[in-house]
């Protein structure tokens, strides 16, 4: 069972699903390049090396910390799973990413305050079988997940590849991608498992 988000102690070792939604439920992303930038800020902290920006300072290197496993952005919010490796991982990702991107959505749109509602939100999950069931509960978000650009499900599906992404801790608990496919698109079980889910996303 996921733990709670009460006290927000995060541990090392560890798998959360990150949750994050827009402010008074106001859409973050209202076109492709709002996506595109999110998505980057990602690529930024968890590439192989280090980024660095036009001053030559290096951002914040974040891979040897965190795996992404799995994503979908939605017009009005977000999905994230990730393994974190020390307990303040998570913070420092998502910190740095909600409020860098922040800055752009305010100055691109000419808005002020925030743009996301309060932190982030992270369950943590601790069984195998519930952790590949909040894959298919982040890749099924859209109703048009199947040509929704911006989930990680085409680099479960198709042989696509990002540094910043890590889908082999999911993908190695079936017999490849052909069977993440058919779990992908078993509706029925995936049915059992979606109010408990939406049941613990209410309770944090």
């Amino acid at each position: 069972m996921a733990g709670r988000n009460v006290d927000k102690i995060y541990l090392e070792d560890s798998y959360y699903h990150v949750y994050g939604r827009g402010h008074s439920n106001n859409e973050v992303f209202r076109d492709n390049d709002d996506y595109t930038v999110f998505l980057n800020l990602f690529k930024r902290y968890l590439s192989n090396e280090p980024s660095r920006d036009k001053q030559n300072r290096e951002y914040p290197w974040l891979q040897p910390e965190i795996d992404l496993l799995a994503f979908c952005l939605m017009p009005n919010h977000f999905h994230a799973l990730i393994y974190q490796r020390t307990p303040d991982a998570m913070t420092k990702l998502f910190k740095s990413v909600i409020t860098t991107y922040g800055m752009y959505f305010n100055k691109k749109y000419e808005l002020l305050g925030p743009v996301f509602q309060s932190r982030f939100k992270a369950l943590m999950i601790d069984r195998d079988n519930y952790l590949v069931h909040i894959s298919r509960y982040i890749h099924l978000n859209p109703k048009d997940y199947k040509t929704w650009n911006f989930s990680s499900l085409p680099f479960y599906l198709r042989h696509q590849k990002a540094e910043w992404l890590k889908p082999g801790n999911i993908l190695e608990l079936f017999d490849g991608r052909t069977d993440y496919k058919k779990f992908i698109e078993d509706y029925e079980d995936h049915k059992k498992w979606i109010g408990e889910i939406k049941s613990e996303l209410a309770n944090y």
